[in-house]
């Protein structure tokens, strides 16, 4: 049920099935790190009694968070998440810590330390990740709401892949005190839904200023459910070229077509563009070396004595040497070594300075584009859900640069951005992504709204019981 479906229900009754439902699906798609049984149903509130599940790089006060990383299994922080005292005062209920990437850093899910978060619409698929263990709750309709977080497009892919609307709003517009970092100049609070509505209402719950967040905007958070129309009369929406000339699914791009022709016939004035390829070939490696560089740095007090599961050692070397070996995961080690070497004081101004300079290239180009107009909008990805096993992708080819990568357009420039369902194929889902002005929420909303009445797609959920 959505969560308008779960608010004609007794209050009591609100959260019962996904109680149950979560627990149930955990050995069919393994999405859940830690179950919370949280009995204190609240009366009131904009999301009084709705089951919602937060991903685990969430700090909650007394219960055991662990991003997915051995290094942090016995964790247990004192203090709540902004986001989480959010939730709670608007009556939510939490039923599940769920999967992710270790420590976020990863596209697939399939790092966390618990073992691969499966896609409901086919378990030998991934989610998607960082935040796929969140989609796939929702995916399956275990939970109407599930919160993640976005550095990449750690939302907004898993949404496409488990064909749920997943959200990653202006950079600033949702707290991130309490959220165990990956990169702070890009990570986002995010959350996943099944209909554009409930995202909606969902914002306005988690948006505003938090004093114990500097980098959280101080501009007045709307109400978004009930400015939410599907007027888009007039509305500038430009085409990413781009993307869609390094797409070679044919199902893919005829989706798209059928969904272009219909924002027309709403009235909508459309118009291609093309960025600078050289500028959108380097998205992968300019956030690669940004993000991973930031997570080094962040990540420096998971050392056994500050914070980490500590493993014992004859000198404080010893045991920072052993805790990081033994608490991390080679893919992460990996990224750790890329980190360092850009933080290199002789390495910085040849790679880390440098990539921040590519990415106020990007910005620009992107954000002098939408000057005149409304959104950006091109497939999500190219293609359905990969296999868990399906061979490494060639991260160098123009596919993977450019369509695989896109998304992080809205990271590095810290804009609203929205996946939707857009089609399906063999059975699994596809998505397509809007971006829009910093800000521009609303208007992002309406677009999402008239793209949702358009496809038809509103409220899909996928049964794995």
């Amino acid at each position: 049920m959505n969560i308008s479906e779960l608010m004609r229900l007794d209050i009591a009754k609100r959260a019962d099935a996904s109680f149950k439902k979560v627990k149930e699906v955990q050995a069919i798609l393994n999405a859940s790190i830690t179950f919370i049984e949280d009995d204190g149903v609240r009366r009131d509130g904009k999301l009084a009694g709705i089951p919602v599940a937060l991903k685990d790089n969430i700090s909650t006060k007394g219960i055991r968070t662990t991003a997915a990383s051995n290094i942090l299994d016995d964790y247990i922080p004192i203090y709540d998440a902004t986001i989480v005292k959010k939730l709670a005062d608007a009556g939510a209920v939490f039923v599940s810590k769920s999967s992710m990437d270790e420590l976020a850093m990863g596209g697939t899910n399939r790092t966390a330390n618990i073992g691969p978060c499966l896609n409901p619409y086919d378990p030998k698929r991934i989610t998607g990740g960082s935040s796929g263990g969140s989609a796939a709750l929702v995916a399956c309709g275990a939970v109407p709401l599930a919160i993640g977080s976005d550095t990449g497009d750690s939302v907004r892919k898993p949404a496409s892949y488990c064909g749920v609307v997943g959200v990653k709003p202006s950079y600033g517009r949702i707290s991130r005190y309490g959220i165990i970092p990956y990169a702070s100049s890009l990570d986002h609070v995010g959350y996943f839904t099944t209909n554009v509505a409930d995202a909606a209402l969902a914002l306005e719950v988690l948006a505003g200023r938090d004093d114990l967040d500097m980098t959280s905007s101080s501009i007045p958070v709307p109400q978004y459910s009930k400015l939410l129309n599907a007027d888009i009369e007039g509305k500038r929406i430009l085409i990413f070229d781009n993307v869609l000339k390094a797409i070679k699914d044919d199902d893919i791009l005829s989706a798209f077509e059928k969904l272009i022709a219909g924002l027309k016939s709403k009235g909508a004035i459309i118009e291609t563009v093309h960025f600078r390829d050289d500028l959108m070939k380097c998205l992968f490696p300019t956030y690669f070396i940004i993000a991973n560089a930031e997570a080094t740095a962040n990540h420096s007090n998971l050392d056994g004595i500050r914070f980490g599961h500590r493993i014992d050692g004859d000198s404080m070397e010893e045991v920072m040497i052993n805790t990081r070996t033994r608490g991390f995961s080679s893919f992460i080690k990996k990224r750790f070594v890329i980190g360092s070497y850009s933080l290199f004081e002789e390495n910085q101004d040849r790679l880390l300075r440098k990539a921040q300079k590519v990415r106020r290239l990007i910005c620009d180009e992107v954000l002098n584009k939408l000057k005149t107009a409304d959104v950006l909008i091109a497939p999500a990805s190219g293609s359905i859900a990969p296999l868990i096993d399906s061979p490494s992708t060639d991260e160098l080819n123009d596919e993977y640069l450019v369509v695989e990568n896109h998304m992080v357009i809205g990271n590095f420039a810290g804009l609203p951005s929205m996946t939707l369902p857009l089609g399906q194929k063999e059975g699994m889902p596809f998505g397509v992504n809007i971006t829009c002005n910093a800000f521009d929420e609303t208007g992002m909303f309406t677009i999402g709204k008239a793209i949702e009445e358009i496809s038809g797609l509103k409220d899909l959920t996928k049964e794995v019981l």
